[in-house]
């Protein structure tokens, strides 16, 4: 039995689809579902009642950079509780594997390159610290129950997801979540240009959500491992040609206008996804520009409702 936390969410919602598509028995959970993870009684009950072999951890309390500086302290308590919640639960019941994500803004600010053995070469950025720093230590809570109780969990390095499904609202989106709605929003008004925040340099590489969550899956898969596994292709693209992107697939005609009073974030964000690979035998498969097309028109076909 397979459990899935977060399952009403964006990544949970694409894990549970994979599962299904193959036969998996699994059962989902959320907040909205009933089950709060923040509450470790709420999360022993559910943990007892489904006798779990696997988790797959979907659930976290995340936005973009917007969002992480209005909610610091709730990302913090809500991060921190669930996963030590979901440590606990793992190991008192015997999980035979739990899977968790960690967002690559866990690397260090300076990296241009992240790679597996740089986890702990440097501080984070400013602008992702407490989620970034949030992520990391449930790494570490990882590597105290697998030394002391044997749990066994492996550790996802996501790159930063996108796809249908997204959170397309003005504070929860990451950036390429929130150029779609802005340029859609700009072809539907007929705005003759669209504001996009910083400078456009900083360099991101975008998973695909249909690709992280074959990663999540096939995590219940490999031979154990104790360090992280990143799970990208080390291409990034900058803000700029983000935007030029979605604005040629969302087929706006104005122009587009940089805001350099807004912040930029990191200035690199990819991973070298080599080890993943090796360990999986599979590496992300969605090229960008067929993913961007793909979540313009699930936008397209959704966002009034």
């Amino acid at each position: 039995m397979v459990l899935v936390t977060g399952a009403t969410g964006f990544l949970g919602k694409r894990v549970c689809r994979k599962l299904e598509a193959s036969g998996t028995e699994y059962v989902k959970t959320s907040l909205s579902l009933g089950v709060d993870l923040r509450s470790l009684s709420q999360t022993m009950d559910l943990f007892q009642e489904v006798q779990p072999e696997y988790v797959l951890h979907c659930a976290s309390h995340v936005g973009g950079i917007q969002f992480g500086a209005k909610h610091p302290a709730e990302m913090y308590y809500d991060g921190l509780l669930m996963q030590a919640n979901l440590l606990e639960a793992c190991s008192r019941n015997h999980v035979k594997r739990l899977v968790n994500p960690i967002s690559n803004c866990a690397y260090p600010a300076d990296a241009r390159l992240f790679r597996e053995d740089g986890f702990w070469d440097g501080p984070l950025h400013s602008s992702v610290l407490v989620y970034g720093m949030v992520r990391k230590m449930s790494y570490v809570g990882s590597v105290a129950y697998r030394s002391q109780h044997g749990l066994d969990t492996v550790n996802l390095v996501l790159s930063n997801m996108y796809g249908p499904q997204d959170h397309f609202e003005e504070e929860r989106s990451h950036a390429l979540g929130a150029l779609v709605m802005k340029f859609v929003h700009a072809k539907e008004n007929r705005l003759p240009s669209v504001c996009v925040w910083g400078s456009g340099k900083p360099v991101r590489e975008w998973l695909h959500v249909d690709d992280g969550a074959e990663a999540m899956v096939r995590a219940m898969g490999i031979a154990p491992f104790p360090g992280p596994i990143n799970i990208g292709v080390a291409r990034g693209i900058s803000i700029w040609g983000l935007a030029v992107m979605v604005k040629e697939a969302v087929g706006y005609g104005g122009e587009i206008v940089l805001d350099p009073s807004k912040p930029d974030g990191a200035p690199y964000k990819t991973v070298d996804g080599s080890l993943g690979e090796k360990l999986f035998g599979w590496k992300p498969q969605t090229p960008l520009r067929q993913g961007v097309v793909e979540t313009v028109e699930w936008y397209l076909a959704n966002h009034e409702s």
